[in-house]
């Protein structure tokens, strides 16, 4: 079967540990969205792996690892996970695929993204400082755009990086005040990049089609969370692609119908980076709770994540959005110990109340959340084995969860390893 893994909030649910559990009955794993932004953590014994733009499934040594269009590939950032890979014995010789038309991300994309952040102030988006806004913007823009396959025309390469830095530096120093940066350095970069990224740059499409006709199982990967969405998020604070499952295709060349099931991943309750409005929020001893207890800080930045209670309405969006089939409910174990639990099943917003998320940042602004109380639980939970070993109370609310989204909950995490996996 091929399967696609979406987060179904504002990003750090745990795709990570949930492609990575599918990977061992996958035959190729692909990425096909977002940047280095991305933090997917995999937790095998007592390693963790980091993993910002290589698929989640690049731990199993015999999965194809395939970056497609979709992605903005940072080489530095590649080329450093790749050798971390190797020196924990995880070799990607022979195995990891880079579209030849996936864009790069370099040096002067990061200053772009510094510039315009600290130039907005108190308004700023609250990006990672990656490159990747400006990037995409150089795509949707195309005339100052790089890609992986000019990695192998160098002498093209150089041409093409003089002038998009020209002019990179005429508008840094009009707009910023801004030095300028050297051409001359950035293609030094790019010819050590190149060298040791040539034997993975192919045609991914093609592969993934000839794949599909050979019957391969391939699990599809997304980045970031379905409120990110570019065009279906909670713009402007929102990533620049479409993370949810509805940039799959874009991403990778491959239709939707080619999919078997769509598997949602949550969390047992709701966290955010960066500004925007955010409904369910607990910026309280709660909150704090949350976020000591489930380490809510940035894979990607180490910033400390904005928590707050589970939003159900949030999630059945996203779900009816990317034609969710099931979900993979996540951190229930951080939740241990608090006496009472919330869920937003609705928003009462002006006086009228909505089941429907409203991604238009000036209505959800006014939504007060319409919450269902469920008591919790004192009892550890993180040697669950079964569904029948959660205490009572745990499972009535994630049976409450499930109720109020209207899909199944086959997968329960109740730790970050592998082994701390709950399937119903």
């Amino acid at each position: 079967m091929n399967k696609c893994i979406i987060g179904l909030q504002w990003g750090d649910e745990g795709k990570g540990k949930i492609v990575d559990i599918l990977a061992e009955k996958s035959d190729i794993v692909v990425r096909y969205g977002g940047g280095a932004n991305a933090g997917h953590t995999v937790v095998v014994g007592n390693d963790k792996f980091a993993l910002h733009l290589l698929p989640s499934g690049s731990i199993r040594p015999d999965v194809k690892c395939l970056i497609t269009n979709g992605v903005v590939l940072d080489p530095e950032v590649i080329l450093g996970e790749i050798d971390k890979l190797a020196k924990a014995n995880i070799s990607l010789k022979n195995r990891l695929l880079i579209s030849e038309n996936a864009h790069v991300v370099l040096d002067y994309h990061k200053k772009e993204d510094q510039l315009r952040e600290e130039a907005l102030g108190k308004n700023k988006i609250g990006t990672t400082i990656r490159g990747i806004g400006p990037c995409y913007c150089d795509k949707v823009g195309r005339s100052f755009a790089i890609r992986m396959a000019d990695f192998l025309d160098l002498e093209s390469l150089k041409s093409k990086l003089q002038a998009i830095v020209e002019y990179k530096n005429k508008v840094f120093s009009a707009i910023y005040n801004a030095a300028p940066m050297s051409s001359d350095e950035i293609f030094d970069k790019c010819k050590l990049y190149a060298k040791k990224l040539k034997p993975f740059i192919t045609d991914t499409t093609e592969f993934l089609h000839k794949s599909l006709t050979e019957g391969k199982s391939i699990l599809f990967e997304g980045a970031q969370g379905s409120l990110l969405d570019l065009d279906h998020g909670t713009f402007p604070f929102v990533t620049s692609s479409n993370s949810s499952s509805l940039g799959m295709s874009a991403g990778c060349g491959v239709p939707a119908k080619y999919v078997d099931e769509f598997i949602g991943v949550i969390k047992a309750y709701t966290t955010r980076v960066g500004a925007g409005p955010f409904p369910s929020e607990q910026d309280n001893d709660t909150g704090q709770y949350i976020r000591d207890r489930g380490h809510e800080y940035g894979t990607t930045t180490g910033r400390p994540r904005r928590c707050g209670w589970f939003d159900a309405v949030a999630v059945a969006y996203s779900i009816t959005i990317g034609g969710i089939d099931s979900v993979a409910l996540l951190h229930l174990d951080t939740l241990s110990g608090l006496k009472e639990l919330n869920i937003c099943r609705a928003y009462n917003i002006e006086g009228k109340e909505t089941t429907f998320f409203p991604s238009n940042i000036n209505k959800l602004a006014k939504a007060a959340p319409v919450y269902e109380t469920m008591q919790g639980w004192d009892e550890e939970i993180t040697e669950a084995e079964t569904f029948d070993d959660l205490p009572a109370n745990a499972k009535d609310y994630v049976c409450k969860i499930e109720e109020i989204i209207g899909k199944p909950i086959t997968m329960i995490g109740v730790g970050p390893k592998r082994s701390q996996t709950i399937f119903r």
